[in-house]
């Protein structure tokens, strides 16, 4: 597939840009800074172009078979819409271009179906006050994709690590993986990657877990 990834500066998206690389699929990763990206392939074109800007990532979208942002907010500590900000835009990219495929990283934290009592009243309670910004951001960031015409998918993945891929992960749809509570930025990359072009997946929230 032909895939534009935004993020691919991040952990998440570094492992995103070589694992799809590594797949034989067609990748363009759009970033701020192309000195950031290190890895080399020739399936991988690097540009630059401003994700806020839909005028300016619109090229880079056009043709593609699917979009993927692991775009993250940048700290905890202040109000941010970057996840919100930068997904309106990146959609709105995509309509212009009659790009339908959309798939979104965003968080489980923030979700409590098919939680235990103990995760849903009180862990994921002291949570929200230490990461309220960057939820509630991300609370935001779903509501414009379930508004939007595209063929999307959000992945809700909980506590990332470093932790190598494995492919062995439990995921729940539309809801939490019971007391799973974190999981390797290779395996999100995994799962993401698996459900591009996976039609069930259109129009769900995926959460996986250890």
């Amino acid at each position: 597939m032909r895939i534009t990834i935004f993020g691919a500066t991040g952990g998440t998206g570094k492992q995103l840009v070589e694992q799809a690389c590594a797949a034989g699929h067609q990748v363009t990763a759009v970033v701020r800074d192309p000195a950031k990206v290190a890895f080399e392939h020739p399936e991988l074109a690097v540009v630059r172009a401003d994700v806020m800007d839909p005028a300016d990532i619109r090229p880079h979208i056009a043709g593609r078979d699917a979009v993927i942002s692991a775009i993250g907010s940048p700290n905890a500590k202040s109000p941010t819409t970057v996840q919100t900000d930068s997904t309106a835009s990146i959609l709105e990219a995509m309509g212009e271009t009659e790009v339908r495929r959309f798939l979104v990283v965003s968080n489980s934290g923030m979700i409590t179906d098919g939680d235990g009592a103990l995760t849903k009243h009180l862990v994921k309670p002291i949570l929200w006050r230490f990461l309220k910004h960057p939820w509630t951001d991300m609370v935001h960031m779903e509501e414009v994709v379930r508004a939007s015409s595209a063929d999307w998918t959000i992945i809700r993945p909980p506590m990332l690590t470093e932790g190598p891929r494995t492919g062995r992960y439990r995921t729940a749809v539309d809801r939490t993986v019971r007391g799973g509570n974190k999981i390797s930025r290779a395996d999100l990359a995994d799962c993401i990657l698996r459900n591009l072009s996976e039609k069930t997946a259109i129009h769900t929230a995926i959460a996986l877990a250890n």
